[in-house]
């Protein structure tokens, strides 16, 4: 999938652009809807599929201090929107600058930018554009003038509720791992650059892959059994994970750290892209009376993801 950050590194399509505008954090079966909507015009059209997103979170931005932790992170967001169907993605780079911006102005860049622009889709309540300028209405009124179609996809609910960004980060906060991913369409998982540890683990003989999860909703801190998957090679390897603060070693840590130690696994990932899928939560995390206790756990943890992988 082709992927940029200005409208004006878009090469032209003879056929032209069906555009799926939204934040798209998670990719969730909500979001789903809306890039279906896209897709069969697209289809219809011999058109291209055009998923435009925004990095960080607008509201990092324009309100700080109500700016969600994300589902994903922008690699994991454009390899979904990749499987999704999408040809094309725009990563906007929200600023002060384009906040600024009317959603009149950003609308007929936009069309001036992937002309001709066939159609834009939306979910149903999605504005955009300073002050929330830009909404269904004025897409309706700028397609009657420019040329394209506003196609509006109304909320998607599963077991009686709409399926949001919100209630994914709420429903993963509580753990309930397998609603997550029936919400997702897909397992929850978290991705990121392996970096240099401390090298305990090791030397209690689990050596682990470290990834960052500064900025991401997270399930409740604990160690799980898990997938990982080296995003350069494909390979997928069962693992059990540990999601959390350390308190045994690194009493007043505040900032959350995962650690997966791959089962079975020999080899260098310092500075590759993984990807953890949360399989099942083993226990809580707990604070032991020292290094020989916590070893004797992480033993038992590993036989524990050992059997549930059925290795």
């Amino acid at each position: 999938m082709l992927t940029v950050s200005q409208l004006d590194e878009l090469p032209p399509h003879p056929l032209g652009t069906c555009v799926a505008l939204g934040m798209f954090d998670g990719v969730h079966l909500g979001h789903q809807h809306v890039l279906r909507t896209a897709q069969l015009e697209a289809v219809r059209l011999g058109a291209r599929i055009l998923a435009l997103t925004f990095d960080p979170h607008p509201l990092r931005i324009v309100c700080p201090e109500r700016a969600p932790r994300l589902l994903q992170t922008v690699p994991q967001r454009l390899r979904a929107l990749a499987a999704s169907g999408c040809n094309a993605a725009l990563v906007i780079p929200f600023d002060q600058g384009f906040a600024s911006r009317s959603g009149e102005d950003f609308i007929r860049e936009l069309a001036a930018g992937a002309a001709p622009l066939r159609s834009v889709s939306v979910g149903e309540g999605f504005s955009f554009g300073n002050r929330r300028s830009g909404n269904v209405p004025l897409l309706h009124t700028l397609g009657a003038e420019l040329g394209f179609v506003t196609q509006v996809a109304p909320p998607f609910s599963f077991r009686g509720e709409i399926v949001s960004s919100s209630r994914i980060r709420e429903t993963l906060r509580a753990g309930r791992l397998s609603e997550v991913a029936e919400l997702l369409g897909r397992p929850y998982a978290l991705a990121g650059i392996v970096q240099p540890g401390a090298q305990l683990a090791r030397q209690l003989g689990f050596p682990t892959a470290n990834v960052a999860v500064d900025g991401l909703e997270l399930p409740p801190a604990g160690v799980y059994a898990a997938w990982v998957q080296v995003l350069r090679t494909g390979n997928r390897y069962p693992a059990v994970l540990n999601l959390g603060l350390r308190p045994t070693v690194t009493p007043g840590e505040t900032q959350p750290r995962l650690e997966a130690h791959l089962l079975d696994f020999s080899g260098d990932l310092y500075g590759q892209e993984i990807e953890v899928e949360f399989a099942s939560q083993l226990r809580p995390e707990l604070t032991f009376s020292g290094l020989d206790a916590l070893s004797r756990q992480i033993a038992d943890d590993v036989v524990q993801a050992r059997a549930f992988h059925g290795i």
